[in-house]
């Protein structure tokens, strides 16, 4: 039986052209009108309006399969480049799973951000699709609320009507006015960050990563994912994203920022009256946020929502075993894995080839229904998320572009990438691709690698 994830899509796109028509017949028209009206002006007919029949495609089950020497052949001037550095891999057919090309493949590597594989996967299969995180607030005390988390790192200090970072982000606005609504007579504000436990750094973590805009402590609560210019994409993180949530709920209610705190680590708010929530968009739209951006804070929260379902600490350490957990229940293989965090930002992270195509395998097959929204969660190459600037500067390349889906990612010297491919006679491949230790020209050397795939003619 062939996968039920793998179509070749062709789009018709005609809006443009239909809005050019427009414009040419407004234009027209509104020349015969400006001449005197006993001129005879010859007008052509108007065209037939010009419309769009897409379609999604299927790819053949009988298409041929790429043979291992064909495949070997092909791939042996691209698999020298030097700058792979140490390269490891594995290719299998996505309908049947045969292995058909593997390089180390059992050699744990440092995988950077495709390790978010494993944290989707792990969510697809532990958490409900429409899951949504709640931030409230608490009256304790006369006088006194408690801003408590709940996990939601895409809460949004955006006024009502400004586009918010993360796409159906929960509003500050929108809790200041559910807070002044109740009646409660607010003169302090106090933030609850119990929810999480641990270090809010992993270990193999930089600091200067949060400058960078790379990550955020790891605090139960943050705003804009913990982004100090929320609308900008070179922004830093800041280094107290729970407090400066606090503060904001302060300024909404024309408080005094500066008098706000956060509860001690593992102090958790007394018992009040709850007088304000807001929730999180699903976790299907977390999830492809997380994964189109590869954004690092968003993997980190969602590792915790895998470790609270599988009643594991919601810290680095519990939300990565609770990954393991439910890849091992799911039937993958994760020898070899050493995970320090759910996001693959830390050096010290380790997997194999064979871990990573395996998940895109279970994605691709029928054994594992609750893993084919993975396939939809994956970058298009020269079209969308981490992959939309990639594979359009050779001409391998652009054969690849919209037929080559993958996670990628990206450390120095460690160049990642994990996903399928039609090749050119319209047969679908897995493949899981680690470069370390890779020269100055390793990331374009592994999409050179990945783009021969689709038009190698290994037959």
């Amino acid at each position: 039986m062939r996968p039920t994830g793998w179509r070749r899509s062709t789009y018709v796109v005609v809006g443009a052209v239909v809005a050019l028509l427009v414009v040419v017949l407004v234009a027209a028209a509104a020349l015969v009108a400006g001449r005197e009206s006993d001129e005879n002006v010859a007008v052509d007919p108007v065209p037939a309006p010009a419309t769009a029949d897409p379609g999604v495609i299927a790819v053949s089950d009988s298409a041929d399969v790429p043979t291992e020497r064909g495949l070997a052949d092909a791939l042996r001037g691209v698999a020298a480049d030097p700058n792979l550095g140490r390269f490891t891999g594995r290719i299998t057919d996505a309908l049947t799973g045969k292995q058909l090309w593997a390089q180390g493949a059992d050699v744990p590597m440092q995988p950077a951000s495709t390790n978010k594989l494993l944290t989707a996967a792990a969510a697809l299969v532990t958490l409900d699709r429409d899951a949504r995180l709640t931030t409230r607030v608490v009256s304790t005390s006369p006088g006194v609320i408690v801003l408590v988390a709940g996990g939601d790192q895409t809460l949004s200090a955006a006024p009502a009507k400004e586009d918010t970072w993360y796409r159906d982000a929960a509003r500050i606005s929108d809790l200041a006015d559910q807070v002044r609504r109740s009646g409660v007579d607010v003169r302090s504000v106090q933030v609850d960050v119990s929810f999480y436990t641990g270090p809010t750094m992993a270990p193999g973590w930089d600091p200067l990563d949060i400058d960078g805009g790379d990550i955020a402590p790891m605090e139960a609560i943050m705003l804009d994912g913990g982004r100090t210019q929320p609308v900008s994409v070179e922004s830093r993180r800041s280094r107290t994203p729970a407090l400066d949530a606090g503060r904001a709920l302060a300024t909404a209610l024309r408080l005094d920022p500066a008098k706000v705190t956060v509860l001690p680590p593992g102090r958790s708010a007394p018992d009040g009256d709850e007088i304000a929530s807001v929730q999180s968009a699903p976790l299907m739209e977390r999830l492809r946020q997380m994964m189109h951006a590869s954004d690092n804070v968003m993997a980190e929260s969602i590792g915790r929502e895998v470790a609270d379902a599988r009643n594991r600490p919601r810290s680095f350490a519990g939300a990565a075993q609770a990954v393991e957990d439910a890849l091992d229940d799911a039937g993958i293989d994760t020898s070899g894995a050493r995970l320090l965090d759910s996001s693959g930002l830390s050096v010290d992270n380790r997997l194999t080839a064979e871990t990573l195509d395996e998940i895109i395998q279970a994605a691709a097959g029928e054994s594992t229904p609750a893993l084919r929204p993975l396939v939809d969660l994956l970058a298009i190459a020269g079209g969308s998320g981490t992959m939309s600037n990639r594979y359009h500067d050779t001409e391998s390349g652009r054969a690849a572009l919209g037929y080559l889906r993958a996670k990628t990612g990206s450390l120095t010297g460690t160049n990642t990438l994990a996903g399928i491919v039609t090749d050119e006679s319209g047969r679908v491949l897995t493949f899981a691709l680690l470069s370390n230790d890779a020269g100055p020209t390793g990331r374009t050397s592994l999409d050179a690698f990945a783009a021969t795939l689709r038009s190698c003619g290994c037959r």
